[in-house]
């Protein structure tokens, strides 16, 4: 779909330069830079993914992006709509780890059924720069909630920087370096 698709009759997408996304290779960084991003002042909303995981493990659950991924895809779109939904940024931008749009291309990458989401890719826009921290494999490490290879990795930052583009966002690459050297570059980015 064309910008056009997205932006004619969407009275959402006008009004969101306050609604900031971070996504990118997992494992890139992400989380450390949002914490500092925090501290300095913005409201993030966390990774549903790492969320719905937590949750899942702890429940006994199957909505897991191992055992069940659709099922995992729907509960963190839902869980990103939320936080969508209640967001309110005022004189900064609120910072979102994720959007919908990293579940709806990880469906698609499983060529899993799409679930209904789909029209939340026009109804809920973010701002139209996204920003995204690349690979950095020194930085990468699995744990209980990231069961995944550093090639699966690059291969999901390959997708997301295809679909932000497909889906009419301008992506912005985080270079690599310290925490705080990333968070003052995404700082000037949003104009603080």
């Amino acid at each position: 779909m064309s910008e056009a698709d997205y932006v004619a009759g969407n009275p959402l997408f006008n009004g969101t330069d306050l609604m900031v996304v971070v996504s990118g290779c997992s494992g890139g960084g992400k989380s450390t830079l949002l914490a500092e991003m925090a501290r300095r002042g913005y409201h993030v909303y966390p990774e549903p993914g790492r969320q719905i995981v937590k949750e899942q493990l702890h429940i006994g659950g199957d909505a897991l992006p191992w055992e069940n991924a659709v099922k995992f895809a729907e509960l963190c779109v839902s869980r990103a709509m939320f936080f969508y939904n209640t967001a309110m940024p005022t004189n900064k931008p609120a910072i979102f780890d994720r959007s919908i749009l990293d579940n709806i291309s990880a469906i698609e990458r499983l060529g899993l059924p799409l679930p209904q989401y789909k029209a939340a890719l026009r109804r809920y826009r973010y701002a139209r720069r996204v920003f995204m921290t690349p690979p950095w494999k020194e930085l990468f490490s699995s744990d209980a909630e990231r069961r995944h290879s550093f090639e699966e990795a690059e291969a999901e930052f390959a997708a997301l920087l295809k679909a932000y583009k497909a889906n009419a966002y301008e992506v912005v690459l985080i270079p690599k370096g310290t925490t705080a050297e990333r968070a003052s570059f995404l700082e000037r980015q949003l104009g603080y």
